[in-house]
């Protein structure tokens, strides 16, 4: 938007150098947002490109707030003042958000910055403090604050493919290449700031969607992980605890810098390949069965094998007791020496049973003697339900 009296100032003409110029850190930008993968970084990138572009002695880049109702300060640069916050500064920035609607739903038109956010129209000012139909109040305090002077201003949205605003671009003061003195942003300038707005707005906007792909691939992958740490109560959080252990040994290894491993070094994408390989180096068991996961027992199948053992030794313990019996009934028969035998045998079995019962969870190794005692009490025979003689 140009007022009158801007048209009528004296424009600094850019010569075909200078465009050519603009021209080829258009080009390395374009290239450069490509390959940036922090977003931080990349806004940086965006705004210092758009500084250079133009000669602007600073800028401000907005982000949308979450509910879409405001502007939000991301990053925050002067020269003169020596000022860089937010982004990937690591300085904070605490200003407070510009409105884009009050509070009965009405576009708030007063802010420059919002006006070029609700209209997607870019606002080109010779000189805020002869301007009019804004707001600038907020702008003089901080030049009153700072001792700066405000004088030039250009804002550009940022709108992605479906015209969404992914964000607000504004310069503040163009210099002269030569002289340094302050200038408005000429036609040349609003066009090629146009030109870099609209690149980085889609750039962002495929890498927001990169970043949700793969926060959705990890949501999905964690689901799976939970749903098999929750199908057995033996496999505790493993599937939780790897990644995690894992990216404390790679980070340990990054570190050092003596021994076999001092040339080790692990790049940003590095980092996020090794952890989602270790979210996903357990996903195959969502399909193996419960009895393979648990491992709760050796003899573990769909159920656990040493109640069929026990069945076993109930039938043997009470063919014991029938033997027993029935010898009595023989005539002259010695019931205190068959009840000795008895009891020999039913404890006999009893301390087997025990001693299988202790190997089904025991430990991994088992001593030869064991081994050998499991080969014994194999072949025990005891009666079926048909009455047949079956192998232990």
């Amino acid at each position: 938007m140009l007022d009158a009296s801007r048209k009528q100032m004296i424009m600094q003409e850019l010569t075909q150098a200078d465009i050519v110029e603009r021209l080829d850190l258009l080009t390395e930008v374009s290239v450069a947002l490509g390959d940036s993968h922090d977003i931080d970084t990349f806004l940086d990138r965006i705004l210092k490109a758009a500084k250079s572009m133009t000669h602007a002695d600073g800028g401000t880049l907005y982000r949308p707030s979450a509910d879409e109702r405001s502007l939000c300060f991301h990053i925050s640069l002067n020269d003169t003042l020596a000022i860089y916050q937010g982004g990937a500064s690591g300085n904070p920035i605490d200003l407070v958000p510009i409105p884009l609607y009050d509070q009965y739903g009405n576009k708030h038109l007063a802010s420059v910055a919002a006006y070029a956010a609700n209209f997607r129209q870019s606002v080109n000012i010779a000189d805020v403090y002869q301007a009019d139909g804004f707001n600038f109040l907020g702008m003089r305090a901080f030049d009153q604050t700072f001792g700066y002077r405000s004088k030039s201003i250009l804002t550009v949205p940022m709108t992605n493919h479906e015209d969404e605003l992914v964000g607000v671009l504004q310069l503040i003061n163009a210099q002269d290449r030569e002289t340094g003195a302050i200038r408005p942003f000429s036609d040349t300038d609003q066009r090629f700031i146009e030109a870099l707005a609209a690149q980085a707005a889609v750039a962002l906007t495929n890498r927001q969607l990169v970043v949700q792909m793969e926060a959705l691939l990890e949501s999905l992958v964690n689901l799976i992980n939970i749903g098999i740490d929750e199908k057995s109560p033996y496999t505790g959080r493993h599937c939780q605890f790897v990644p995690a252990l894992t990216m404390m040994l790679a980070e340990a290894v990054h570190e050092t810098s003596t021994g076999p491993m001092a040339s080790f070094r692990m790049s940003d994408a590095d980092r996020r390949e090794l952890w989602m390989a270790g979210l996903l180096h357990d996903c195959g068991k969502i399909t193996t069965p419960v009895h393979v996961v648990d491992k709760a027992t050796k003899l573990e199948t769909i159920f656990d094998r040493i109640h069929m053992i026990d069945t076993r030794f109930e039938v043997l313990l009470r063919d014991a007791e029938i033997r027993a019996l029935r010898a009595k009934c023989q005539p002259g028969a010695d019931h205190a020496v068959l009840d000795d035998r008895l009891a020999a045998e039913q404890a006999h079995l009893r301390l087997d049973r025990d001693f299988l019962r202790h190997a089904n969870i025991g430990s991994e190794g088992m001593s030869p003697d064991d081994r050998e005692r499991v080969r014994r009490i194999a072949a025990y025979r005891w009666t079926g339900p048909d009455g047949a003689i079956a192998a232990g």
